[in-house]
């Protein structure tokens, strides 16, 4: 076992694609359509020399939620494994074949060694589901992290014979255990990984149509780069959450105190002025405001929102016709709620889409967590096609068609030539 870098003692829907085509080469941008294979050039688990009786370091994703059941000085339990699960094929594919099998993740942002993100409580999940796999400590205790410091990245493969990435959520940080293994060991992808990849590279080479994509959230500068990547594919793009608000300020609506991105706001303009009727804004909105007693309450208006009023949810008719144009598409992708779903008052938008998403009789991918949280809420994860364990990295592998992760791999020594 390892020896420089000590195990510290402190203490899921398959998809099968019709095909594999994408539009975007490794290190790219986007191409005319062709035909070609999302895991083109990325070595996969069976390109790895003969693991048996060898240690292999697996970067996983397991930013897992804690809790505190016996208040907040007490020991933490894991609130939701699913990105523990997530890993099994990988770690039960190498344990299978002889290997002994090594993880290191983060765990939230510690910025610092703040011992309530030590890796303790998932240790313990992971020793349930995979009795024997070691677990190293919280990778972002260190700052040669996130800053890529090739010593770090010394210390951390000292004692492995090859690397596995099946941290998709993470794939799209330069961090040290990402990009760093691939350049010392043979590496792979593991089997979240490579389906993340076979997913969301196949989503824009030839989907079904209608290819309907319905984008949310609060940031629009985060996303204007996937908007217009989307737009070069999808036949509709639906526009939710408290981003829509830029762009109805660009056709000329009053948002009244609604949040916008002011400097986003010709882009937007632009952006609709080239998909012509293609974008669906929201035709009504729900909105919070004070009275003239200081009481607050809530109201359904239009697209012109009161100067005393913050949208913070669509309306039920924008709702409607949002689940409407999702039914009648045959492939669908949904990243981002549509108001804020954290708040029960501005949740109703949030799960209609949820349940027009389960409800599509096409193929249906989904990413984000308040997007997957409403689909586990209302018990319908199970009918989606594909759930993405990264949000961000989804958005920038579509955006930009490759990710630092991906790069890496790429250029791993067992990396196998499959041409473009």
């Amino acid at each position: 076992m390892p020896t420089a870098w000590s195990i510290w003692p402190r203490s899921s829907a398959v998809l099968v694609l019709p095909g594999r085509d994408t539009l975007v080469p490794p290190g790219g941008r986007r191409m005319t359509p062709s035909r070609i294979d999302p895991l083109a050039g990325l070595p996969l688990l069976e390109d790895l020399p003969d693991v048996a009786g060898r240690n292999v370091l697996v970067r996983a994703d397991f930013n897992v939620p804690l809790r505190w059941p016996d208040g907040p000085t007490a020991a933490a339990e894991v609130a939701d494994d699913f990105r523990i699960r997530a890993a099994m094929p990988t770690l039960d594919w190498l344990t299978g074949h002889g290997a002994h099998v090594t993880v290191c993740s983060h765990l939230g942002r510690p910025n610092g060694e703040d011992r309530r993100y030590d890796m303790a409580p998932v240790r313990d999940r992971l020793a349930q589901l995979a009795p024997g796999v070691d677990l190293l400590d919280n990778l972002r205790f260190y700052p040669g992290e996130k800053g890529n410091d090739p010593a770090f990245v010394d210390r951390l493969v000292h004692g492995f014979d090859s690397y596995v990435n099946d941290a998709f959520g993470v794939s799209h940080r330069s961090h040290a255990s990402i990009v760093g293994p691939p350049a010392r060991l043979p590496s792979a992808a593991g089997r979240l990984l490579a389906r993340e990849v076979e997913a969301l590279g196949g989503l824009l080479a030839h989907p079904a149509r209608p290819f309907l994509a319905v984008v949310g959230g609060a940031k629009v500068t985060d996303k204007l780069g996937v908007l217009r990547s989307l737009l070069d594919s999808v036949d509709r793009l639906i526009v939710g959450g408290a981003m829509a608000f830029t762009f109805l300020a660009a056709q000329g609506h009053s948002i009244g105190a609604s949040l916008f991105d002011a400097s986003a706001v010709s882009t937007c303009r632009a952006l609709l002025d080239e998909s012509g009727d293609r974008v669906m804004l929201p035709i009504d909105v729900v909105v919070r405001r004070i009275t003239t007693d200081g009481e607050e309450e809530t109201a359904v208006v239009g697209r012109d929102i009161p100067a005393d009023a913050a949208g913070l949810d669509i309306g039920p008719a924008s709702a409607q016709a949002f689940a409407d144009a999702v039914a009648g598409a045959k492939t669908v992708f949904w990243n981002g709620p549509m108001g804020v779903f954290e708040d029960p008052r501005f949740a109703a938008g949030t799960y209609v889409m949820a349940k027009a998403v389960a409800g599509s009789c096409g193929f249906s991918v989904v990413g984000g967590g308040d997007s997957v949280a409403a689909l586990d809420e209302l018990g319908l994860a199970g009918r989606v096609g594909f759930v993405s364990t990264g949000g961000g990295a989804s958005l920038e592998l579509l955006e930009h068609g490759d990710l630092p992760g991906l790069v890496a791999l790429r250029h791993a020594s067992n990396a196998p030539a499959r041409g473009y």
